[in-house]
C-alpha cells in the first residue's frame, strides 16, 4: 500500500492552519466477510473542491454512503465535522450537518416541477402543513440565481435535459444550507459544453465556501477543477495529493497500481487505400472547409477545445445532419447521406459521446442492445427474427469483446461503464463498418477499463478498419492515433504526427 507524501491531506491541512470541515480516520467496512474499505482516511477543507478518485469497485460509493449515514463503519472509526465527532450518523442527521450527496441517477421526481423538486428538501420533516407554492418558487428562484442559471420553475423535470436536471439536483442540495456536497459522476452523461457549465457552478459553490467532493472518471476535468485528489485502490487509502503538477498518467498509475507503457503508434499507412475522403465540407457556423482523409487501418485523432465543431462534423459524416457544401467519398465513391440509415448502408458506424441516451436503450437487455442495428440481418425465411441467428451473434460479440455480463437477458443498465461501452461497440461492429467514428469513447469509463477499450480499437485498426477518434483528452489521441487534427472554431488549424511532435506541443496549441 502506498502512503501520501508530506504534501498529502494532513500536511496541507496543517500548513493551512485551519480545521478541516470533514475529517475521517480508520474507516473500514465489511460486507459478508468481504472488506470493502480498510482503514481509509482523508479530510476535506472548507470551500475546497476535492476529487475522490479510483477505479470502479475501489470503495468510493461505500465511503460516501458512510459519510451520508446510509452505512455504519466498523468499530474504531473516527469521523469529525468541524473537529467534533459525528459518529452514528443517519441520513437525516447528515442533512442537518449540511452534508448532501448528488448521486449519478440524481433521484429527482420526474413528474414534479422544477420548483417542487428544488423545495422538496425544505419540506421534509416537521409537522404536516399546507405548502405555499409562492414561497416554494421564491426559494427555488433564489437558489438558481445563486448558481447563476435560469430554468422555468413550472416545467416538469421529465422535460429537462440531463444538464438541467443536474442543476436542479444541485439547487435542491443548497436549499438545506449544504456545507459539503458530494457529486457522483456529475458529468458522465453531459456534453462538453454542458460539462464546462457545470464546472463553472462547482467553482461558484467553492467561492461561496461550500466544499465539493467530486467523483469522476474524466481525469482532465478532475485536474482542471480540483485542488487536491484523494486516491482509493481496492478499498484502501493510497494518498491525498495536490493536483498542481499532477498528470493524467501519474494519476492513472496511482489509481490502478500499474505502470502503463505509453507508446505512440508506429504504422506506415502511406500505401494503404483511402477509405474516407472529405473535401471542403461546411455547415454554417458549425464547421467550415473541412478536408481530411483516413486510410484503411488508420486511426485519425481529432481534438480541440469545447465548441470546436468536432461532434457536429461527426454527425454529418453519419448522416444525422446535412452539410451545405463539400463532398464525402467512401472508397473513392462520392456519397450523399440523407440519414443515419444511409450511413450504415455505406459502411459507416458512429459511437456517440452520449452513451446513456443515444448509444444504448438502458431498460432493454444486453442482447437486444447488441443486435439493435442489424435486425434486418437476423431474419429467417418467414421474415421473422431467427432466435438462433440472434443468440449466435450476441454470443459471438460478447466473447470477442470480452464483455463481463451475467446473462444476455439482463438489462444493459446493470453493466459497468466500461462494459456498457463494449456493448455499444458490439452493436456497431455487428454492422461490419468500413469507417468507425468514435466520439469521446471513454466518457464515464474508469481508467482501467479504458486500456481494454483502446486495445479493442487498435485490434480493429490492425484488421483494416478506418477509425475517426474524437476526444478532448489529448493523451488519448496522442497515444492512440496515427495522425491528429486540431479543430478550432469549426476549422482544422493544425495536423500532428505523434512522436514527431510532443504531446506538450499539442497541448500548448490546443489551449493557446
Amino acid at each position: 500500500m502506498m502512503h501520501a507524501a508530506p504534501t498529502g491531506s494532513q500536511a496541507v491541512a496543517a500548513q493551512a492552519g485551519r480545521t478541516p470541515l470533514l475529517q475521517l480516520d480508520n474507516i473500514s467496512k465489511v460486507f459478508g466477510g468481504v472488506k470493502a474499505l480498510k482503514a481509509v482516511k482523508f479530510d476535506v477543507m472548507p470551500g475546497e473542491v476535492l476529487c475522490l478518485a479510483g477505479e470502479n469497485g475501489c470503495g468510493k460509493s461505500t465511503i460516501i454512503k458512510i459519510i451520508n449515514g446510509v452505512y455504519q463503519p466498523e468499530p474504531g472509526a473516527v469521523m469529525l465535522m468541524d473537529g467534533e465527532s459525528i459518529e452514528g450518523l443517519d441520513p437525516a442527521r447528515a442533512r442537518e450537518l449540511g452534508i448532501q450527496v448528488i448521486w449519478q441517477d440524481l433521484a429527482l421526481f420526474p413528474e414534479m416541477t422544477v420548483a417542487e423538486n428544488i423545495a422538496f428538501e425544505q419540506n421534509l420533516g416537521g409537522r404536516p402543513r399546507f405548502v405555499s407554492y409562492g414561497k416554494m418558487k421564491d426559494a427555488a428562484r433564489r437558489i438558481l440565481a445563486r448558481l447563476g442559471v435560469t430554468i422555468d420553475l413550472n416545467r416538469s423535470v421529465r422535460s429537462l435535459s440531463i444538464a438541467q436536471r443536474q442543476i436542479v439536483a444541485i439547487a435542491r442540495a443548497l436549499v438545506r444550507d449544504a456545507r459539503l456536497v458530494f457529486m457522483d459522476e456529475p458529468t458522465a452523461s453531459l456534453s462538453h459544453a454542458e460539462t464546462e457549465a457545470l464546472l463553472a457552478i462547482v467553482r461558484r459553490l467553492s467561492a461561496d465556501g461550500i466544499a465539493v467532493v467530486f467523483v469522476s472518471h474524466r481525469l482532465a476535468e478532475v485536474l482542471q477543477v480540483c485542488t487536491r485528489v484523494t486516491v482509493l485502490r481496492d478499498g484502501q487509502y493510497v494518498g491525498t495529493f495536490p493536483t498542481e503538477g499532477m498528470t493524467q498518467t501519474r494519476l492513472t498509475e496511482l489509481m490502478t497500481g500499474r505502470t502503463f507503457d505509453y507508446e505512440v503508434r508506429k504504422t506506415d499507412l502511406s500505401s494503404a487505400p483511402v477509405v474516407l475522403e472529405v473535401k471542403g465540407l461546411s455547415r454554417g457556423r458549425e464547421y467550415a472547409d473541412i478536408s481530411l482523409e483516413i486510410r484503411k487501418g488508420e486511426i485519425l485523432g481529432v481534438t480541440g477545445r469545447l465548441g470546436a465543431g468536432r461532434t457536429e462534423l461527426a454527425l454529418s459524416l453519419f448522416g444525422m445532419t446535412r452539410p451545405r457544401a463539400g463532398s464525402v467519398r467512401i472508397e473513392g465513391r462520392e456519397i450523399a447521406l440523407r440519414s443515419n440509415r444511409d450511413a450504415i448502408r455505406k459502411g459507416i458506424a458512429y459511437v456517440s459521446e452520449d452513451r446513456l441516451s443515444l448509444g444504448l436503450v438502458q431498460p432493454q437487455s444486453i442482447g437486444d442492445n447488441t443486435v439493435a442495428a442489424v435486425l434486418d440481418h437476423l431474419l429467417d425465411a418467414t421474415r421473422l427474427i431467427s432466435s438462433r441467428k440472434r443468440d449466435d451473434l450476441i454470443r459471438d460479440w460478447i466473447a470477442q469483446l470480452a464483455v463481463k455480463i451475467g446473462k444476455p437477458d439482463d438489462a444493459v443498465s446493470t453493466l459497468s461503464g466500461g462494459n456498457q461501452q463494449r456493448i455499444v461497440l458490439a452493436k456497431w461492429l455487428a454492422t461490419n463498418p468500413k469507417l468507425l467514428i468514435l466520439d469521446s469513447p471513454t466518457v464515464g469509463v474508469d481508467v482501467g477499463a479504458r486500456a481494454g477499450i483502446f486495445a479493442i480499437i487498435h485490434k480493429l485498426a490492425a484488421l483494416g478498419m478506418a477509425i475517426l477518434l474524437i476526444s478532448d483528452e489529448i493523451p488519448e489521441v496522442y497515444f492512440n492515433s496515427d495522425r491528429i487534427l486540431h479543430m478550432r472554431n469549426g476549422r482544422i488549424v493544425g495536423e500532428y504526427v505523434p512522436g514527431a511532435t510532443t504531446m506538450e506541443h499539442i497541448e500548448r496549441d490546443v489551449h493557446a
